[in-house]
């Protein structure tokens, strides 16, 4: 559904958007994550027939961004971080406005208008003007221009700035039901665990480039090593426990990562075999197991990870995000 090759934007000196290779598949959620300059944007911008790339080519269901940005436009959605809500109107009047410029008829329209209201429970407000809104009111009222003529691609930016928690709940659950319906969505947040809690493939970019991308599960494979797994004891002293482990260590492939007088924390990247050979080997010893259990492991670390890495690489001249790209 979206198809990003070589994919580059050059502004006089400013290289922004530097080769990105990425795809999109129909109901598929991509987290685009990176710091502030990264090239996100432009790379939505590029998506969304806005700007033309310099290099490099894109399509959007099928249409080419540069050649056929109409036909694009007609199919995507978009949140910008700073959504451009005309103050003076109401939001019924401000949605009607954009439905109208979408080509929706006015039945089909007010239609339309009515139940996104009602999903995002604005029914009650649409009638007051916009500069009387909450941004967290704004912030729906820019979701719901952006699905009125419910479009097969949708790039967010930021879907969730400003929000309370109850109605973040409420466009999160909205974007995993939109995924269902076979929609391509690219997702740009700072936001780590709800990127984590909604996209099934995060890339990663710095300066322009990707730096590392994949599902949230290989990406902490990849950069935070195999599952951290910990034992837990109820009785503290493991001096036993962990000299059993260590022989573990040795024979089944299982790194000891750390220990302390209530656990031991040991890798394995078979942890459905070795965790139940651990586990009866520390009860036939005699000691008290109170829980084994995976470690969780965020995207945060993830993200902390492979920036730094980024920053080492282009301090050597490599291209973390090129070889990522190219595999």
């Amino acid at each position: 559904m979206i198809e990003m090759v070589n994919l580059t934007k050059q502004f006089e000196t400013v290289l922004a958007v530097d080769g990105i290779h990425l795809t999109v598949q129909p109901g598929e959620v991509l987290a685009l994550l990176g710091p502030n300059g990264a090239g996100k944007t432009t790379t939505v911008r590029m998506l969304s027939a806005i700007l033309k790339p310099t290099a490099g080519h894109a399509t959007v269901a099928g249409y080419d961004v540069a050649s056929q940005s109409l036909e694009v436009r007609r199919r995507v959605g978009v949140l910008t971080e700073s959504p451009g809500l005309y103050q003076r109107m109401s939001g019924q009047e401000y949605l009607d406005f954009f439905g109208e410029a979408r080509g929706l008829a006015p039945a089909a329209r007010q239609a339309r208008i009515a139940d996104l209201a009602d999903w995002f429970e604005m029914s009650g407000v649409l009638d007051r003007r916009l500069g009387e809104y909450s941004k967290g009111m704004a912030q729906k009222v820019a979701l719901m221009r952006t699905l009125l003529h419910d479009p097969a691609v949708l790039l967010l930016d930021e879907p969730t700035s400003a929000m309370d928690p109850q109605s973040a709940r409420l466009v999160r659950d909205t974007i995993l039901q939109l995924r269902s319906t076979q929609r391509a969505i690219i997702i740009c947040t700072h936001n780590l665990v709800e990127a984590e809690e909604l996209a099934d493939r995060i890339a990663i970019i710095r300066q322009g480039r990707i730096v590392v991308q994949g599902s949230p599960a290989e990406l902490k494979t990849r950069l935070l090593g195999a599952p951290l797994m910990e034992v837990r004891f109820s009785q503290p002293g493991l001096n036993g426990a962990v000299s059993l482990v260590s022989r573990f260590a040795q024979i089944e492939d299982v790194g000891v990562d750390s220990t302390k007088m209530e656990f031991i924390r040991y890798r394995t990247d078979r942890p459905g075999e070795v965790n139940s050979a651990i586990l009866a080997a520390l009860l036939a010893a005699g000691m008290s197991v109170f829980s084994l259990s995976e470690v969780p492991q965020s995207l945060e670390s993830v993200y902390l990870r492979a920036v730094p890495r980024a920053v080492v690489a282009d301090k050597q001249g490599l291209s973390e995000g090129t070889s990522a790209a190219a595999a």
